[in-house]
């Protein structure tokens, strides 16, 4: 069972959140050889300011 993680700002419509969780699940069933109803999506927003690399701000 493919559990897929999106790590993103916040903003997205629940649109946009949609679409892609469908276009990744469809992916996932192609690439994976699974079934669609046992992917997960998992939106885990965070605001920016909490985001670094290397050490840095983003």
């Amino acid at each position: 069972m493919p559990l897929i993680t999106v790590s993103m700002y916040p903003g997205r419509s629940q649109q946009q959140k949609n679409d892609f969780a469908k276009a990744v699940t469809k992916s996932a069933v192609e690439i994976l050889n699974t079934k669609e109803n046992h992917v997960i999506v998992v939106f885990d927003e965070n605001p920016k300011e909490n985001w670094f690399m290397a050490g840095n701000q983003l």
